[in-house]
């Protein structure tokens, strides 16, 4: 009985699959045609956590773009950060 007790169960396939797709959510940062380059990347290095050439590259996109998924977790992990890019007149969503 000892052998069992060496082995850790493994989570059925079906909530390893749920648990994927909850850190498949991203945070969308959207141009908005009203904020300078410098404004979006101070946001994103701030907020977000990039480092300054993420948030150039980041900031590039979505000028070009229209769109750049900016960060990637579960939604309770990026809910904060929307809000803060929210707050500071950025347009963010969460898909």
């Amino acid at each position: 009985m000892a052998e069992k007790e060496k082995y850790i169960s493994r989570p059925d396939f079906e909530e390893a699959v749920e648990t994927e797709s909850v850190m498949k959510k991203f945070l969308t940062l959207y141009n908005d045609e009203v904020h300078t380059f410098d404004y979006v990347i101070d946001a994103l290095v701030e907020i977000c956590n990039h480092d300054l050439m993420q948030a150039e590259q980041c900031t590039y996109i979505v000028h070009y773009k229209g769109k750049c998924e900016v960060k990637k977790g579960s939604e309770d992990f990026l809910k904060p950060m929307r809000y803060q890019l929210i707050e500071r007149g950025l347009k963010a969503t969460i898909d």
